[in-house]
């Protein structure tokens, strides 16, 4: 187990404003490398604070059982011939609960779909770059899930009408319905209709999901 810090960090547990460093994030990998690229990338981008590194299920359970917070776990799916996502269970029985993004080389669905029903918060492939990692951070530091889309065929994604982007373009700028509803000049029904049928053509639950989602997949 190992430790990275940018600067000291104490007092209680305070979830950080989004867009501020986490102040506590533990990496659960066996590989070297690879977690302490990560760490130091984190520390680099003032994602966090702190970086503690465990390269196995029972390490991690140790350190989750300390005194000291954590305010993140980005977990492995394999770990020394162990399935990582036996330490979901543990984390998020914890009060408060901690947040969890599995991180992984593989990058299928079936694999995603089993992160996400283990109760993780989010999914993070281990090819993203830099721009995915900030994007992981700001969701998870304002509570919201993490989970990029796949690329859509063409067709899927000319399946929003025009009125629909203009709305999914009102919603990225922070408009309010009332607000939308006066740009382009339509009731409050007409648009609620069109963000129940955004959300559902993206797969999400709620606006900052939307947003992230259209952004992930290059719409906005």
């Amino acid at each position: 187990m190992s430790h990275l810090s940018a600067q000291a960090s104490g007092g209680d547990r305070v979830r950080p404003d989004p867009g501020s460093p986490l102040r506590r994030v533990l990496i659960v990998d066996d590989h070297p490398l690879f977690s302490q690229g990560l760490a130091g990338l984190m520390t680099q981008a003032s994602l966090a604070t702190s970086v503690d590194l465990a390269d196995s299920v029972d390490q991690a359970a140790a350190l989750l059982a300390g005194p000291n917070d954590v305010d993140l776990v980005l977990l492995d799916v394999s770990l020394q011939g162990e399935t990582g996502l036996m330490l979901l269970p543990r984390i998020i029985a914890r009060e408060p609960p901690v947040p969890v993004v599995v991180i992984s080389s593989s990058e299928d669905e079936t694999t995603v779909r089993a992160a996400r029903a283990a109760g993780a918060r989010g999914f993070l492939p281990k090819s993203a770059g830099r721009t995915a990692l900030v994007s992981m951070f700001r969701a998870i530091s304002r509570g919201a899930e993490y989970f990029p889309g796949r690329p859509q065929p063409a067709a899927q994604v000319q399946a929003l009408t025009p009125r629909q982007m203009e709305v999914l373009s009102l919603l990225a700028q922070g408009f309010p319905n009332k607000r939308i509803c006066q740009s382009l000049n339509l009731t409050e029904h007409t648009v609620k209709t069109h963000l129940k049928a955004i959300f559902a053509h993206l797969g999400v639950h709620n606006r900052t999901e939307c947003v992230s989602q259209a952004r992930q997949m290059g719409w906005l």
